[in-house]
């Protein structure tokens, strides 16, 4: 090898190594830019008091290609899988009120509703094809836009005011019974009361619910 060939071999070398540098350093910053968990709480309570769209859409960075990955894990085609997301990540929007740090991770808490919307998909699914519902029209709906996540955000929004106006103990059935989507046997079992209880709380707190927010309309 000549002088000129070693020079130009050396230059090669100062030039590639330092973009070899930046390259390891970015990916350390990536790593230490991920959320802690007590930061993902704080997005959440953020979503939750302010409706913080920036806030949400940190969350979204987070933990839609994670959901996304475990959904295609447990079975799901890409595309359903992709439109599960998008309607995990809008139940966070919706639900982010409901959240209480003190009996579950954020992670775990994202989890759960990604696990109860794969369950539902897969029951539609099933149903489907047990009733041979075969119907031309049917196409898969559009991935919700930011004017739909907003109306949804504002009904919401109504529903939360409705329900701080119910007396305690339907209140409080309601949010277990259809946003922690638990059975009205365990509601009873949990709360300690008769299962026929349940049933009346419930009727009674949706009638409510439902004047009140006819009202507001």
């Amino acid at each position: 090898m000549d002088a000129a060939s070693l020079h130009l071999d050396k230059r090669h070398t100062r030039q590639v190594r330092p973009a070899a540098r930046l390259i390891v350093l970015n990916k350390a910053r990536q790593k230490e830019v991920l959320p802690s968990p007590e930061e993902l709480i704080s997005l959440i309570c953020a979503v939750a008091r302010e409706q913080d769209r920036n806030a949400f859409a940190q969350l979204f960075a987070y933990f839609a290609p994670r959901i996304k990955s475990f959904l295609l894990r447990s079975g799901l085609a890409d595309s359903v899988a992709e439109e599960v997301t998008q309607e995990v990540m809008i139940a966070v929007w919706q639900k982010a009120s409901y959240f209480d740090p003190g009996k579950a991770g954020a992670s775990t808490w994202v989890f759960t509703i990604a696990r109860n919307q794969r369950i539902d998909r897969l029951r539609r699914t099933q149903s489907r094809t047990a009733d041979n519902i075969l119907d031309p029209s049917d196409e898969p709906d559009m991935p919700p836009s930011g004017e739909d996540i907003t109306i949804t955000a504002e009904r919401e929004e109504g529903v939360r005011k409705a329900l701080a106006s119910l007396p305690s103990d339907q209140a409080t059935i309601v949010r277990l019974s259809f946003f922690a989507e638990k059975p009205h046997a365990e509601i009873a079992r949990e709360l300690g009361i008769p299962l026929g209880t349940v049933k009346s709380r419930v009727r009674l707190a949706l009638n409510r619910l439902r004047t009140l927010l006819d009202n507001n309309i």
